[in-house]
C-alpha cells in the first residue's frame, strides 16, 4: 500500500544528528486521545452543518518530557495509518481507531523522528531551518515536505538516502506566510502537485519534471482568511483549508470544497461556540458511499492555552457527481 512505502520513508528520514552519525530510529511518544464529544455546545454528539456531518473528534497530548505538538499538516491513509509533520521538522507517525459505526474514536502507535536534511544529517531544530508547513504523499510512497521561512520543498525518497530540492513557484515569500499547501495534483498529470500561498491565496501548478511553476487560481474568498493545506478529490476537485484570527472572534477555520478552478463548490465554517483551534492541516479520503471524510488536525504552536486537536467531517455531494 502507498503509505506502507511512506512508513519506509520514516524510518529511512530517521534524521541523523551531525551528518556523519548514524540515524535515528524513530521515538515512541506517549499521546493521549481524549474524545471531544460534542463538537458544538448544546449539540448532540453527532450534527449536520449543512452537507458536513460531524463524525467523532479528538484532543491529543503527550506528558514531558516529550516534545509533541505543532502539528502543521496531516495525511490519513485508509487503513488509518497518520501521518504529520511539525512546525519544527518532527515526523510523526500513529495510527487512528474508529469505532463500530466509523466514528473516530481514538489514536495509538505514536512515533516521532526528525527530518532528515541534504547532507544526510538532520534539520537542526533552528526555526529557519526545520519549519515544516506541508506535506503530500506520492503513490510510490516519496514524501514531499514544504518548508517556510527557508521557503523550500524537499523530496525524501520511499526507498531512503537525502531528500532534494524540486520545483517551487519563482516568487518570493514572506518569512512566515509561506507555501503553507502542498498537494498532488493527478488531474494535470502523474507528476503535478499544487503548491499555494498563505498570505495571498495565490497557487500554482509545479511538476517534478518542469524546472518552473504556473500561476493556478487564488484560492477562496479574503474573508477566508489564510490558505494552510490543500488535498485533491475525485473529479478534479479540491479540499482547501484556510485559517483567520482575531482578538474578538479568536479562530475561525473553512473547509472549501472547490472546483478545479478554484470555484467553490460547498464550505464548512468552524468557528466560536464549536469546538475551534489553530487547525493547519486536512486529510480527505473517498468512501464507497461517495462521501467524502475530511480529517482536520491544529497546531497548538507549543502553547498551553492551545490544544491538538483532531477532528473528523463527512461531506457528501450535493450533486451526483
Amino acid at each position: 500500500m502507498r503509505f506502507v512505502a511512506g512508513f519506509a520513508v520514516a524510518l529511512a528520514l530517521c534524521a541523523c544528528a551531525p551528518s556523519k552519525a548514524a540515524p535515528e530510529p524513530p521515538v515512541p511518544v506517549a499521546v493521549s486521545a481524549k474524545p471531544v464529544g460534542q463538537w458544538l455546545a448544546g449539540s448532540e454528539p453527532t450534527v449536520n452543518v449543512g452537507t458536513f456531518l460531524y463524525a467523532g473528534g479528538l484532543e491529543l497530548a503527550a506528558p514531558k518530557p516529550a516534545h509533541f505538538g505543532g502539528l502543521s499538516d496531516l495525511d490519513i491513509q485508509p487503513d488509518g495509518r497518520l501521518l504529520a509533520v511539525s512546525d519544527e521538522g518532527q515526523l510523526v507517525h500513529g495510527r487512528i481507531v474508529l469505532d463500530a459505526k466509523g466514528r473516530l474514536s481514538g489514536a495509538q502507535d505514536f512515533t516521532s523522528v526528525m527530518l532528515g536534511n541534504l547532507t544526510g544529517g538532520q534539520v537542526s531544530g533552528a526555526k529557519r531551518d526545520s519549519d515544516s508547513e506541508s506535506l503530500a504523499l506520492w503513490p510510490n510512497g516519496d514524501l514531499m515536505i514544504g518548508f517556510e521561512d527557508d521557503h523550500r520543498i524537499w523530496l525524501y525518497p520511499a526507498g531512503g538516502g537525502v531528500p532534494h530540492a524540486i520545483p517551487k513557484p519563482d516568487t518570493a515569500f514572506p518569512v512566515n506566510d509561506g507555501m503553507e499547501a502542498i498537494a498532488l495534483d493527478p488531474t494535470t498529470g502523474p507528476d503535478a502537485y499544487l503548491v499555494g500561498r498563505e498570505d495571498t491565496r495565490e497557487t500554482w501548478t509545479c511538476r517534478l519534471s518542469v524546472p518552473t511553476c504556473a500561476p493556478r487560481f487564488v484560492a477562496g474568498k479574503a474573508e477566508y482568511g489564510k490558505l494552510v493545506s490543500a488535498r485533491p478529490l475525485p473529479g478534479g476537485r479540491w479540499a482547501l483549508l484556510f485559517r483567520d484570527f482575531s482578538p474578538l472572534a479568536g479562530v475561525t477555520t473553512h473547509l472549501q470544497v472547490a472546483e478545479r478552478d478554484g470555484t467553490e463548490v460547498d464550505v464548512l465554517t468552524i468557528a466560536r461556540p464549536a469546538t475551534v483551534d489553530n487547525f493547519e492541516g486536512v486529510s480527505a479520503l473517498p468512501r464507497p458511499d461517495g462521501s467524502i471524510r475530511f480529517y482536520l488536525i491544529s497546531d497548538d504552536n507549543f502553547a498551553s492555552n492551545q490544544r491538538t486537536l483532531l477532528l473528523a467531517f463527512d461531506w457528501r455531494p450535493k450533486t451526483g457527481r
